[in-house]
């Protein structure tokens, strides 16, 4: 079996003398990487906008731009921030040079005449870390996409199974109890014994219905897909207060809450299905409130409580310190190209998730708001824009 191909990264040489583009393109050429020449620091900058560089080998005493300048240049732009810029000179060789070099972003200052295994080693050395960091990204690329296709393949499940229980399950537990129901209609007053076993066994086959109700509920709750994210919300903030007696309550803004495309619905009602949930097992929370705002294009949901709040490492998403909940949220809003941010609120924590929504949202869709139910809350602070407001959450 062939060993797989090395994967070639660019190394860009700049020099306004062709003879020494010549002599490094021989002296780097046992590297097997692309190598790519510049006869100035303009056409050097045209190539990077162009191309994805690893290591730039420049002269630094060139006509117009010099290296210093090139350099420079090169560091103001956000994506070349971490580039590799190697200065060779035959001139500027004081210390004064070379501290001026390293200051503008050098990772190497090697003087002329120039030594080929020594250029060779040094060029070798940062082109292998990006090749590594290119790797490194796609890994992370098809890491993030098998996390997507997971979280869909597990939404679409749970869409399933709901349905199954509903109209399965249900339906059967629903025809039992009509059995059972029309037994006890008959009025068999001959054998009590069996008429109270049969209104018992009615009883439970109801609370087993109710039971599959709210669990089909909570797998996917059909308002989610029929009336839109503010009901489902809604309908499951009732339901926590119901079990746990945590007082909480809804804010919208806009009050004519837009809908938005079926995934995205899907994704922000897990990510406060999630938040909610981690204040009724963790947080000791009396009060829990979420806040939807759409403004200009983006979409902000707020969730808040006035428990015990969050360590510091979990706030900050250190590794090591979130659990697949948390981790699930955040990876479920930057597939939105969102943003997840928690913070303590003293008491209490907040989540805040930002998502652009000017692709997503479904203008011919009208989701019909809620009324706003009487609640011991707080209501919920209105979600700032990006940028103007840090979130809470766990």
């Amino acid at each position: 079996m062939r060993a797989k191909e090395k994967l070639r990264v660019n190394v860009l040489m700049v020099d306004d003398q062709p003879a020494k583009l010549l002599t490094y393109k021989a002296i780097l050429a046992e590297l097997g990487e692309n190598l790519i020449s510049a006869t100035s620091g303009n056409e050097a900058l045209e190539i990077l906008l162009k191309n994805d560089v690893a290591v730039v080998v420049t002269d630094v005493s060139m006509p117009g731009m010099d290296g210093f300048e090139l350099a420079d240049t090169i560091r103001q732009h956000p994506r070349f921030q971490q580039m590799a810029i190697i200065f060779v000179s035959a001139v500027c060789l004081s210390d004064p040079d070379r501290l001026r070099g390293y200051r503008t972003g050098a990772v190497d200052y090697i003087s002329v005449p120039v030594i080929p295994e020594v250029l060779r080693a040094k060029v070798s050395v940062f082109a292998e870390l990006h090749r590594r960091a290119l790797q490194l990204e796609g890994l992370n690329r098809e890491l993030r996409r098998l996390s997507n296709s997971l979280l869909a393949a597990q939404d679409d499940e749970r869409r399933r199974i709901a349905r199954d229980m509903h109209d399965g399950l249900g339906q059967e537990l629903t025809a039992a109890k009509m059995v059972l129901d029309g037994f006890l209609l008959q009025g068999d007053s001959a054998d009590p014994g069996k008429t109270l076993a049969a209104a018992d066994a009615s009883a439970m086959i109801e609370r087993a219905l109710q039971q599959v109700r709210s669990i089909s509920h909570l797998l996917h709750p059909p308002l989610l897909d029929e009336v839109g994210l503010s009901s489902a919300i809604a309908w499951f903030l009732e339901g926590i207060t119901k079990r746990s007696g945590i007082g909480t309550s809804l804010d919208l803004q806009p009050r004519e809450f837009p809908r938005f495309s079926r995934e995205l619905e899907t994704t922000l009602f897990r990510i406060v299905q999630e938040a909610l949930n981690n204040v009724f097992r963790h947080s000791g929370a009396r009060k829990a409130s979420v806040a939807l705002s759409h403004f200009a294009g983006l979409l902000s949901v707020t969730v808040r409580d006035d428990g015990k709040g969050i360590n510091s490492s979990v706030a900050e998403f250190r590794p090591g310190s979130i659990g697949v909940g948390v981790g699930g949220m955040r990876q479920r809003a930057k597939e939105f190209g969102g943003d997840l941010q928690l913070e303590n609120c003293y008491p209490g924590t907040r989540v805040l998730i930002t998502i652009p929504t000017d692709d997503c949202i479904h203008r011919d869709l009208a989701a019909a708001p809620p009324k706003t139910r009487e609640s011991p809350v707080e209501p919920a602070p209105a979600p700032a824009r990006l940028g103007q407001s840090r979130s809470l959450s766990r």
